[in-house]
């Protein structure tokens, strides 16, 4: 299961064309995966799927995408943005949130 379509991801960073289809498909489910870990648990269990998740997904996808060949100099190197973590921070294992 995916949380976002290909087309929305796509849309998201603007991106026209098919040529990096199998590489965002494969950010897509880079992106799950490292959430569901961050969060403790199966983004399958989250029925429906919140909308500022969903945002972390894209976010996250749009950093592996566009920081795919990042060297640093000088620079802390971060496997995911604040912006992805604060949002997940809200459905870590352990957090209570509903939403509002």
């Amino acid at each position: 299961m995916t949380t976002v379509s290909l087309e929305l991801v796509k849309s998201h960073m603007k991106i026209d064309g098919n040529d990096d289809d199998e590489l965002i498909a494969l950010y897509i489910a880079g992106a799950e995966q490292y959430l569901a870990g961050y969060i403790g648990k199966s983004l399958t269990e989250l029925d429906p799927f919140p909308a500022d998740l969903k945002l972390a997904v894209l976010m996250l996808v749009s950093f592996y995408y566009e920081q795919r060949n990042a060297v640093s100099f000088g620079i802390a190197m971060k496997i995911a943005p604040y912006s992805v973590t604060s949002i997940a921070d809200t459905y870590r294992a352990g957090q209570v949130f509903d939403g509002e």
